[in-house]
């Protein structure tokens, strides 16, 4: 049994880092909320105080492990792409520099704004405690709960030419994984989780919307424990499970980010991840990057994303 229900991470004004347990998915900037120094303290009921929410934080005990991401977890994202749904999770992470909190900023560099900055929305679930070799029976026991993820990404560099099919690189940049706003348990979100609807948001425009449980095809116990064999998955790892349909890279016509944009990930129960992406250098222009990929021979392949 969780010792919270809705589990925020916040800063004070003078810099603060503490622990609350709120009453809903949607912690107030501004509010005076009964506070703890860390997590352990939380959960012992000890060292309380008072404190207002002044900007919140990535929703986990303590950071520092690397974020394990699923890809082609929705049968509807399998479908747009065109690749068939493999055997087993396929799995890969970004380092913990990539973690951002709902409601930040992202600072988009020029690199990554020029090579086709992308969205995912996704269900999160962290770990609760180290494990290795374990079941999916098992896995629920090592779930310390569950929240929102935007598995930010440049397309350009998934092309098979450029990293050989490895994700990592396309994906693992600073800030490229915000999550929040709180971590939900799993006693509070385990009702609603078979029906819980994802919907991503650009600018208010609704580009995923899916029924978690009728598109996703392995569910997180299956992910825990695939990943944990022969592995030890040290505790409060987050773990990204994949997107379903409506990723820019495949919209018709292709919609990628711009410099403003606002990106919102809802899941039912979960809340709200809001977050707003900024070039703060600029952008290359599309003319260059096709003329890049015309001197590496790549456009051929480039141009079936754009079909």
């Amino acid at each position: 049994m969780s010792s919270f229900q809705y589990l925020c991470h916040f800063e004070t004004d003078d810099g603060s880092r503490l622990f609350t347990n709120c009453a809903s998915t949607k912690p107030s900037i501004g509010t005076l909320v009964e506070a703890y120094p860390t997590y352990e303290d939380l959960v012992q009921g000890q060292n309380a105080t008072t404190a207002t929410i002044s900007k919140l934080l990535p929703p986990l005990p303590q950071t520092g492990a690397s974020i394990y991401c699923v890809g082609l977890n929705y049968r509807s994202h399998a479908t747009e792409a065109n690749l068939k749904v493999p055997a087993n999770p396929p799995v890969w992470t970004k380092p913990s520099a990539a973690l951002a909190s709902s409601n930040e900023t992202i600072p988009i560099s020029r690199f990554c704004a020029s090579h086709l900055p992308d969205w995912e929305g996704e269900l999160v679930f962290v770990t609760s405690r180290e494990c290795r070799d374990i079941t999916p029976e098992q896995a629920p026991e090592y779930i310390l709960g569950y929240t929102i993820g935007n598995d930010l990404s440049c397309r350009f560099f998934q092309l098979p030419e450029q990293s050989g099919g490895q994700f990592f690189y396309a994906k693992a940049f600073d800030k490229f994984a915000p999550i929040g706003p709180v971590l939900v348990s799993p006693s509070v979100f385990g009702e609603q989780r078979p029906l819980a609807t994802l919907i991503t948001r650009i600018n208010g425009e609704v580009k995923q919307n899916t029924v978690i449980g009728k598109d996703m095809i392995f569910p997180p116990e299956r992910v825990l424990s695939w990943m944990s064999q022969s592995t030890t998955i040290p505790a409060y790892t987050v773990v990204m499970t994949g997107t379903p349909a409506g990723v820019g890279i495949f919209q018709k016509p292709r919609q990628l980010l711009k410099d403003g944009d606002q990106i919102e990930v809802e899941i039912s129960g979960l809340g709200t991840l809001k977050n707003v992406v900024r070039f703060e250098e600029g952008q290359d222009s599309i003319i260059k990057l096709a003329w890049t990929l015309v001197k590496a021979k790549l456009w051929y392949h480039f141009s079936l994303w754009l079909i």
